[in-house]
C-alpha cells in the first residue's frame, strides 16, 4: 500500500481512459482532450524506455536503438497514413520535417544537457556516429533535389511523382542495407560504452519486455491519433499557424516516447543507445517513413504524393544536420553542445511560429 501511495509518473496512466472518455462523450470539447492525451502520452512513454532499456540489455544497444526508434515512429506512421489517405499532403510532409528535426536537435539535445550534467564527458563510438551522420546528409540530398526540381517549373513539373517515386525506391534500398551493415557486417560499430552504468532493477525476461513495448506503443498511437484530431483546434485557439502546428507541436507529442528513453539513458551513461535512438529514429524518418509513404500514395492516397518540400522545410532539415554532424564527429558530448543543439531547435520553432500559411 505505501508503494501504491508513493508518487510516481504512473499516476498520469488515469488519463487514459480520461482522454478516451473525453473523446466519445464531448468530441468538441478540444482543449480538455488536448491536454488530456498530452498527459496520458507521459507516462506511457516512460514503460516504453524501460522495456527499451532492458530489450538493449538483452539485444545490444543497435538492435535496442533501433527497436525504440521503430516502435516510437509507429505512432507518426498511422498519423501519417490517416492523413495520407485524405490528400493532406502538406500536413503529412510537415509533421515527417519536424520529427527529423526534432529528434536530432530536441531529443539529442536534451539527452546530451541530461547525460553531460551528470558526467562531464560522456564517450560513443565516433565510427557508427559518423556513419549515421552521413546517412542524414543523404536524407538531405533526397530534399533538395526534388525541390530543386521542382524549382525549375514549366513542363518539368509533371514529372515530379515519377521522380519522387524512384528516389524513394533508391532510399528505401539503402535504409534496408544501412540495418544490413549496422546489425550484420558491422555491428562492433554500434555497440555500447563499457562506462555505461548497469541496469540497477533485475532484467525484464525478453518476451515481457516486447510485450510492454508493443502494448505501450499501441496505446501511445491511440492516444496519439486523438490527440492530432483535437490538436489544430486547440493551437489555433492558442494563436498558432497550422504550419506551426505541423513542424513544431506535432512532432514534440509524437516523438514523446524518444524524448523519454533517450534521457534516461543518457543519464546512465548510456550514449550509444541515446544516439542511436534519437538520430536512428530521424534516419528512419528520412530514408523509410518517407519514402513508403511516397509509394503508398500511389495505392491509397488520391493521387501520389512527392518529395517536394517547402524551402523552409529542406532548409531546417539541412541545418538540423550540419550541427549534428558537427557535434557528433569527435566521439564525445557535453551539457553544452546539448544547449547547442536546443539553441538551434528553438530559433527554427521561432521561423515556424512567424511563417505564414502559405510558405
Amino acid at each position: 500500500m505505501r508503494q501504491l501511495l508513493k508518487p510516481s509518473l504512473n499516476w498520469l496512466l488515469i488519463f487514459v481512459p480520461a482522454t478516451v472518455w473525453l473523446e466519445y462523450t464531448s468530441p468538441d470539447a478540444h482543449m480538455p482532450i488536448f491536454l488530456s492525451a498530452c498527459l496520458s502520452v507521459l507516462p506511457l512513454a516512460g514503460w516504453m524506455g524501460r522495456a527499451t532499456e532492458h530489450l538493449a540489455e538483452r539485444t545490444g544497444e543497435g538492435i535496442g536503438g533501433l527497436l525504440n526508434a521503430t516502435f516510437g515512429n509507429a505512432a507518426e506512421m498511422i498519423i501519417a497514413l490517416m492523413a495520407l489517405r485524405k490528400g493532406l499532403y502538406d500536413v503529412v510532409k510537415a509533421s515527417l520535417t519536424g520529427s527529423i528535426i526534432g529528434n536530432i536537435l530536441l531529443v539529442m539535445g536534451l539527452a546530451c544537457v541530461a547525460g553531460g550534467w551528470k558526467y562531464p564527458i560522456q564517450r560513443f563510438n565516433v565510427t557508427g556516429a559518423r556513419m549515421q551522420a552521413t546517412m542524414l546528409t543523404l536524407a538531405v540530398v533526397a530534399l533538395v533535389v526534388p525541390a530543386a526540381f521542382h524549382s525549375l517549373g514549366g513542363k518539368q513539373v509533371v514529372y515530379e511523382a515519377d521522380l519522387s517515386l524512384e528516389i524513394s525506391v533508391v532510399l528505401l534500398i539503402t535504409y534496408g542495407l544501412s540495418l544490413f551493415f549496422s546489425l550484420r557486417t558491422h555491428k562492433q560499430l554500434f555497440t555500447g560504452s563499457p562506462e555505461a552504468e548497469e541496469v540497477s532493477e533485475p532484467g525484464w525476461p525478453l518476451k515481457k519486455s516486447i510485450g510492454v513495448l508493443t502494448v505501450a506503443t499501441a496505446l501511445i498511437a491511440w492516444m496519439s491519433e486523438i490527440l492530432v484530431g483535437s490538436v489544430e483546434q486547440a493551437a489555433h485557439a492558442l494563436g498558432m499557424t497550422s504550419v506551426f502546428v505541423g513542424v513544431i507541436v506535432v512532432a514534440i507529442i509524437g516523438n514523446a516516447a524518444e524524448h523519454s528513453t533517450a534521457i534516461l539513458v543518457a543519464i546512465k551513461n548510456r550514449m550509444d543507445l541515446s544516439i542511436g535512438i534519437a538520430v536512428g529514429s530521424s534516419i528512419q524518418i528520412a530514408l523509410f517513413v518517407a519514402p513508403l509513404l511516397v509509394v503508398l500514395s500511389h495505392f491509397m492516397g488520391p493521387r501520389p504524393m512527392d518529395l517536394v518540400f517547402t524551402p523552409a522545410e529542406v532548409m531546417a532539415t539541412g541545418l538540423a544536420v550540419v550541427i549534428t554532424g558537427q557535434i557528433s564527429r569527435d566521439g564525445e558530448s557535453n551539457w553544452f553542445e546539448g544547449v547547442q543543439l536546443l539553441a538551434v531547435y528553438v530559433i527554427l520553432a521561432i521561423l515556424f511560429y512567424f511563417l505564414p500559411e502559405a510558405a
